[in-house]
């Protein structure tokens, strides 16, 4: 029915070109062929959104790239709107030619908007690996990476730590101390450092990408555009120079842009993300601090909140050394920051949320007064 052999899978072309295009190049397998079928009967085409621009959006399809208009499938809600990784079932031909509904996504990047609404934008769709760069021209901020790491997890796609500008730091010793410090901070997670400069890592991390959807996330500045014209292996995207003060730039990636690997597989670059706020990330926060979780089930009581409660596995794990208390603590907080994000349309949440900060408060009271012992 479509070309999905592994013919060339270019980036270049117009729309309604009519030269044969690998859908299987871009992700396109037999489960997107079964979600699909019911389309095909209708007449339609699958296409994959590489890039959104002003309610229209570029797709590849079996004929060839292709531009389309995504005003019947705008909807009210912010998480269903058209974004870069999508599969789509559009018009075989005409002009325009649209988007008419859009298959069910396998994983979805989500972070929440600035707005007091609590929506959620969708960063990209169907990824397999979520590839956070982390620049070693600045101090490491583990903090910030655990909060990438939860929302990586908490999307569905692998996450995969790359140190960029590893250049910078000539001395292995003190790499090597980065790297574990990094791992210490995204238990599970592969840590791979790599210098778009020298290619250091380059050819490796190209080769974990070589099957399937990758996005790169990170910071302004982070080295995301340099290290994706080197994983395609030509300036596709614009670079910038960054301010020696602190190591940071303006955006030089404005749209998010899929773009096809030479070894194989497909990658998302996205814009620089000055913050990143968690939605619903409940459980990618879980899987960001693995080794709490895992103690939390040892604690004496099933509700244990880890502040001062006897029996806690998680303080006798801070008191002997073995778990650091800024792991504790980011946790708290990403915690604390998810349920207000969640409680600001649950007003039941809101009410338990009280709650609980009311009962600890009196919990927290009780064990200081055991603890400085009867009254003289």
């Amino acid at each position: 029915m479509f070309n999905t052999s592994s013919g060339s899978s270019g980036s270049s072309g117009s729309s309604g070109s009519t030269s044969p295009y690998s859908l299987a190049a871009y992700g396109w397998d037999d489960g997107w062929a079964e979600t699909f079928a019911p389309y095909a009967a209708r007449g339609l085409v699958p296409g994959r959104v590489i890039r959104v621009d002003r309610g229209q959006c570029d797709l590849v399809t079996p004929s060839g790239l292709a531009r389309a208009d995504t005003e019947l499938v705008t909807p009210r809600d912010p998480m269903r709107i058209v974004c870069t990784g999508d599969w789509t079932a559009v018009d075989a031909e005409g002009d325009p030619r649209y988007v008419r509904t859009l298959l069910p996504r396998r994983t979805a990047l989500v972070r929440s908007t600035s707005s007091k609404r609590s929506d959620g934008q969708v960063l990209a769709a169907n990824a397999d690996h979520a590839v956070i760069a982390v620049s070693l021209a600045a101090e490491l901020d583990l903090g910030r990476v655990e909060r990438f790491t939860a929302l990586a997890w908490e999307s569905g796609a692998q996450p995969l730590l790359v140190l960029t500008k590893a250049d910078l730091v000539p001395d292995p010793d003190t790499l090597a101390h980065l790297v574990s410090d990094t791992e210490t901070a995204a238990p599970g997670v592969r840590v791979l450092p790599v210098s778009s400069a020298t290619g250091e890592g380059v050819d490796e991390l190209g080769a974990v990408l070589a099957s399937g959807t990758a996005v790169l996330l990170g910071q302004s500045g982070a080295g995301k555009s340099t290290l994706a014209n080197a994983l395609v292996g030509e300036a596709v995207q614009d670079v910038r120079a960054i301010r020696d003060s602190d190591g940071k730039g303006r955006h030089t990636t404005t749209t998010r842009d899929l773009l096809p690997l030479p070894s194989g597989g497909v990658l998302i670059d996205t814009p620089g993300l000055r913050g990143v706020g968690l939605w619903d990330a409940e459980g990618g926060v879980a899987q960001a601090f693995a080794e709490i979780e895992e103690l939390a089930e040892r604690c004496r009581f099933p509700d244990c909140a880890h502040e001062v409660e006897p029996g806690c596995a998680v303080l006798a794990a801070i008191d002997d050394g073995s778990l650091p208390e800024r792991r504790l603590e980011s946790y708290r907080k990403l915690l604390r920051e998810n349920e207000r994000l969640a409680a600001r349309t649950d007003a039941r949440l809101r009410a338990e949320l009280r709650r609980d900060w009311k009962q600890r408060q009196t919990l927290g009271r009780h064990m200081m007064e055991r603890k400085r012992g009867p009254k003289r």
